[in-house]
């Protein structure tokens, strides 16, 4: 509830540094939260990939952005779904790049249908909020490392937006991830909240793992938002929702751009959960739970191996 009702901001997007010559990467940029997310970065100096799926729609994005910002954000051809894609993509950026100091895993998918599945069979939510990010992450990692050296304060920042649904499950159910009984009974709700929990505890393993090698790895529920409250008939029922849910432009992109750019959470705990508006929240218990990361963790190498 006290992220539903949060307080007012402390910090605002005028306050992100001066990012000219920081290589950022935002994922499934093409709309909300990801797209106000590139516009900030563009307008702070940032050389910025938008990494979406669609050729023709992303650059139609990108122009639309340079229109308002003066500067044009840089392609990337990535489908989270596909895992022999996820590298292509990945091995695209680095053939460009030496160093990548801001990684925005923000490409998500929520309650597809459960006869969608991934190119390699996965349940959707999973494969592009987990899997798909796991391989992605893994591979820029020398670029991440690379970068955090060459930061002007010696980090590189993993940024990843999970949602107030990691607070909605216990347990990763880990006979869910693929077609089966558990799965249809689990629900695509269950599935989605179970996928932005995994989130959080990947984040969490990602601050143990690779903190001593300057990565910063951050997860966060960017809050209640609503960009068409035309799409909701009624003046009571509008009147309700501007109260507690609050328009992608500006507030959607706000605490993962102080994650992915103020120097305040340098100061906090690496592998944090972030709460609306650009601050502190508590960690989802079931991310706590002893020996889920190193679980999770084996399982997700265990799945990338081939690619």
């Amino acid at each position: 509830m006290s992220q539903s009702f949060p307080p007012k901001a402390k910090w605002w997007q005028k306050d992100i540094p001066d990012l000219t010559g920081k290589v950022i990467i935002v994922t499934g940029a093409k709309s909300g939260i990801g797209k106000e997310t590139v516009k900030a970065l563009l307008q702070h100096n940032a050389k910025v990939y938008l990494a979406a799926r669609g050729r023709e729609d992303s650059e139609r994005v990108i122009k639309d952005l340079k229109k308002i910002t003066g500067k044009e954000a840089l392609f990337l051809e990535l489908d989270l779904a596909n895992l022999a894609g996820v590298r292509k993509a990945a091995d695209e950026f680095l053939s460009k790049e030496t160093e990548l100091h801001v990684l925005f895993n923000n490409a998500g998918v929520m309650f597809p249908e459960l006869d969608m599945l991934t190119k390699d069979g996965y349940d959707t939510q999973w494969g592009v909020h987990v899997l798909g990010a796991h391989l992605f992450t893994k591979i820029l990692m020398p670029a991440l490392i690379a970068g955090g050296q060459s930061s002007g304060d010696g980090k590189a920042r993993i940024i990843t937006t999970s949602s107030s649904g990691a607070y909605m499950e216990k347990d990763i159910h880990w006979d869910t991830f693929k077609p089966g009984k558990a799965r249809t009974a689990y629900g695509k709700q269950g599935l989605y909240f179970q996928s932005k929990l995994a989130q959080v505890i990947w984040t969490i393993e990602i601050a143990k793992r690779y903190g001593d090698q300057n990565i910063i790895a951050l997860s966060l529920n960017p809050g209640n938002l609503q960009t068409n409250l035309q799409r909701h008939q009624g003046a009571v029922t509008s009147f309700l929702l501007r109260a507690v849910l609050h328009p992608v432009d500006p507030y959607g992109p706000l605490t993962q751009l102080w994650g992915g750019t103020s120097a305040d959470v340098l100061k906090g705990e690496n592998g944090a959960f972030l709460a609306p508006w650009a601050r502190y929240g508590p960690t989802p218990p079931g991310a706590l739970e002893p020996g889920v990361g190193q679980k999770l963790w084996d399982y997700l190498e265990k799945e990338v191996e081939k690619y």
